[in-house]
C-alpha cells in the first residue's frame, strides 16, 4: 500500500519544534531559591523552633564541660587537699549531669530534624513530580526528560545530605563558636581578644572557599544532569542504538559528559583540600600563639594554671570543627546550586494553563461537537510560524481527514484542538466555548488523542483500556475492545485482560498496543476523538478491521484523522490537504478524487499501485 507521505515532498517547515542542546538550562527567576525554601519549611515552623532550643540548651551543656574541667583544678583540687571534697564531687556531678543532658537533647534534636528533613523532601518530591506534570508538551519536547529526572533525583539527593548531616553541624559549629567566645572573654579577656582575633584569617578563607566552590557545584549539578540525559536517551532508545551499532558512539558521547561530571567533582575535592589546609595552618599558628602567652601570663602570676588549660580545651574544641565546617560548605554549595536548579523548573509556568474561572460547556445535542477555529495561528516562540491565520468549522458529528506531507502542519493542528498548545493568535472554540475556557478535567473528557505511539503504562491490559475511565467495569472495558477488534488478541494473551504489557507495553506487539490505545479511546467516550497516524502501526488486515469498528464507533461523533494512508482517508465526511501550513484542498472524498488536485493525483497512483 503506497502512503501519502512517500507520494509529497517533505516541506521544509518542521511540524515540531527542534530539541534544544543537552547542555541548555532552565532559566531560574532572581529569589526562586529563597522562596521555595520558605515555602518548604513554612508548615514546620513549631518544628523548626522548638529544634533551634534544643540544640541551644545542648551546646549549652556540651560547652560547658572546659569551663567545670578549670574550676575543678583551681579550686576542686586546691579544696581536696584541705580534705574538703565537696567542691570536687559538685562539679564532678555538674560535668557529668551536663554530659548526660547533652546527650538527650542531641537525641531529640535529631529525631524531630530527621522527621522535618524526611517532610520537607517528600514534600519537594511531590512537587517535582506534580509540576512536571503539568507543564506543556512544548517544555516537554524542548527539555529533555533525563534533565527532569535529574532535579527529582541527583537535585534532591544532594538536598537531602545538607539537611539530613550538613544542618547540624552549621548549627553546632555556629553555636559553639557563639559560646565560646563568650566563655573565652569571661575567663581571661587578653586570651580571649587574642584568640578570637583568629576569626577575621578565618572568615576571609571561608569567604574565599565559598565564592569559588560555588562556581564548581553549579558546573558539577549541571555535568550529572548531562550524564543522566545521555544514559536515559540511549537506555530509552535502546533497539536503534543495537540496530545500527550507535554503541562506540554513545559510549564515546557518554564518556565525555561522564569526564566532565567526574573533573567538576575533582575540583571541588581540590577546592576543599586547600580550604582545610589553610585553616588547619591558621588554627595551629593562632593555638600557638595562645599557648605560649598563656605560660607566660601563668609564670607571671597573673594566670590560673585551671583557666589556661580551660583556654586549650576550649580552643581545641573553636578549631577542631573545621573540617566540620569544610564539609558543610561543601555539601552548601553542592546543595545550594542543586535547590536553584529545582526552583527554576518549579517556577516555569505551564504554557497552557487552567483558566481562573472555568467556563461550562452546554448541553450537547448529540454525542459530537462542533469545532470551530477562528483566524486561528500558531508560531513557536522563536517566531517561526507553523499555522498561518485560518478559519475552520468542523461540524458536529462529523470526520474530518487531513493529509499532507511531514512537516505540513497536520499534527500541530491537532494539538491546538487537543490544546496540548494554545494558539498565537486567534481561537479554538468547542461548541462556542473557547478551550482556554474550559478546565482541564472537562477538556480532557471531552476531547481525547490517540497517536502513533500508542503509550502503554506497565499493568494490565485491561488498566491501560480503563487510564480514560478508571471507574469503568470489566464489562465496559471488553465491550470496548470488542467495538475496536482487540477483544481476541487479548483473551489468546496468558492471563487475558489481566495481563501485565510490562514496561511501555513491551509484552505486546506494535499493532496491538494501537489496538489497546483505540479502546482507552473509546471506553473514554468523548465528544471529539483525534487519530493522529493511528493506524501507523497495524497491519493492512488490522486496519480494515479497525476501520469497520470506526464507521460504527465514529457515528454522531466529531473525529479528526490525521492520515498518510489514503485507505484511511475513505471512511472519512471531509478531506483537508495541508501544505505548509496551510489548507490547500477542501471537500469530501469523492468530490477530491473527482478533481484535479492533490489529492486525486494522489489517490490515482495509490489505486494503481494496488494493482
Amino acid at each position: 500500500m503506497t502512503v501519502l507521505a512517500e507520494e509529497l515532498p517533505d516541506e521544509e517547515l518542521p511540524d515540531r519544534e527542534p530539541a534544544v542542546e543537552v547542555d541548555e538550562e532552565i532559566p531560574v527567576p532572581p529569589g526562586a531559591s529563597t522562596a521555595l525554601l520558605r515555602s518548604l519549611l513554612a508548615p514546620h515552623r513549631g518544628r523548626a523552633v522548638g529544634a533551634m532550643l534544643m540544640i541551644l540548651l545542648q551546646q549549652a551543656a556540651l560547652q560547658s564541660g572546659p569551663l567545670l574541667v578549670a574550676l575543678a583544678m583551681d579550686q576542686g583540687i586546691p579544696a581536696l587537699r584541705r580534705h574538703d571534697s565537696g567542691p570536687l564531687i559538685a562539679v564532678t556531678a555538674g560535668y557529668l549531669g551536663c554530659a548526660a543532658l547533652s546527650t538527650l537533647l542531641q537525641r531529640a534534636f535529631i529525631r524531630i530534624t530527621g522527621r522535618l528533613n524526611q517532610d520537607v523532601l517528600l514534600e519537594l518530591r511531590t512537587r517535582i513530580f506534580r509540576h512536571a506534570q503539568r507543564l506543556g508538551l512544548d517544555f516537554h519536547e524542548r527539555y529533555t526528560s533525563g534533565r527532569i529526572i535529574s532535579r527529582g533525583t541527583s537535585d534532591v539527593d544532594a538536598l537531602r545530605e545538607l539537611l539530613n548531616e550538613g544542618l547540624q553541624e552549621l548549627l553546632a559549629v555556629f553555636l559553639s563558636v557563639c559560646y565560646i567566645a563568650v566563655i573565652l572573654l569571661v575567663m581571661d579577656w587578653r586570651l580571649g581578644l587574642l584568640a578570637l582575633s583568629s576569626v577575621l584569617p578565618m572568615a576571609l578563607l571561608v569567604r574565599m572557599f565559598r565564592r569559588r566552590s560555588s562556581r564548581v557545584y553549579r558546573t558539577s549539578r549541571t555535568a550529572v544532569a548531562s550524564v543522566i540525559v545521555r544514559f536515559t536517551e540511549t537506555m530509552n532508545g535502546i533497539r536503534p542504538v543495537q540496530a545500527f551499532r550507535r554503541e562506540e558512539a554513545n559510549l564515546a558521547a557518554f564518556g565525555e559528559v561522564n569526564q566532565q561530571y567526574a573533573d567538576a567533582n575533582a575540583n571541588g575535592l581540590l577546592e576543599m583540600a586547600r580550604y582545610v589546609g589553610y585553616s588547619r595552618a591558621t588554627a595551629n599558628l593562632w593555638v600557638t600563639v595562645v599557648v605560649l602567652v598563656g605560660a607566660y601570663l601563668v609564670t607571671d602570676g597573673s594566670l590560673e594554671v585551671g583557666v589556661l588549660t580551660g583556654f586549650v580545651l576550649y580552643l581545641r574544641r573553636l578549631y577542631d570543627p573545621i573540617d566540620q565546617l569544610a564539609m558543610f560548605l561543601n555539601s552548601y554549595q553542592s546543595a545550594a546550586a542543586a535547590l536553584e536548579k529545582i526552583a527554576g523548573l518549579l517556577a516555569h509556568e505551564p504554557s497552557v494553563a487552567d483558566p481562573a474561572t472555568p467556563v461550562p460547556l452546554p448541553a450537547a445535542a448529540g454525542t459530537g461537537r462542533t469545532v470551530t477555529f477562528t483566524d486561528t495561528a500558531f508560531a513557536y516562540r522563536t517566531g517561526k510560524v507553523v499555522l498561518p491565520a485560518f478559519s475552520l468549522t468542523l461540524p458536529a458529528g462529523r470526520t474530518t481527514a487531513i493529509v499532507g506531507a511531514t512537516g505540513a502542519g497536520k499534527s500541530t493542528l491537532a494539538k491546538l484542538l487537543a490544546r496540548f498548545y494554545d494558539p498565537t493568535q486567534g481561537g479554538i472554540a468547542l461548541d462556542g466555548v473557547d478551550l482556554r475556557d474550559l478546565s482541564s478535567a472537562e477538556l480532557r473528557r471531552g476531547i481525547v488523542m490517540v497517536t502513533q505511539e500508542s503509550f502503554l503504562f506497565s499493568g494490565t491490559v485491561a488498566e491501560n483500556i480503563a487510564v480514560g475511565r478508571p471507574d469503568a467495569s470489566r464489562t465496559e472495558i471488553e465491550a470496548a475492545a470488542k467495538a475496536i477488534g482487540a477483544h481476541d488478541f487479548i483473551t489468546a494473551l496468558p492471563d487475558g485482560y489481566d495481563t501485565d504489557v510490562r514496561k511501555r507495553g513491551g509484552r505486546i506487539s506494535a499493532g496491538q498496543r494501537q489496538l489497546v490505545a483505540f479502546a482507552r479511546a473509546l471506553l473514554a467516550d468523548p465528544a471529539v476523538l483525534i487519530l493522529d497516524e493511528a493506524t501507523s502501526s497495524l497491519d493492512i488486515p488490522g486496519e480494515q478491521a479497525v476501520q469497520r469498528a470506526m464507521r460504527t464507533v465514529l457515528a454522531g461523533r466529531t473525529a479528526v484523522i490525521i492520515a498518510h494512508r489514503l485507505s484511511t482517508v475513505e471512511i472519512a465526511d471531509r478531506v483537508l490537504v495541508m501544505e505548509s501550513g496551510r489548507i490547500i484542498e477542501d471537500g469530501t472524498p469523492a468530490e477530491l478524487i473527482a478533481g484535479s488536485g492533490r489529492f486525486a493525483t494522489l489517490h490515482t497512483a495509490w489505486r494503481e499501485s494496488l494493482v
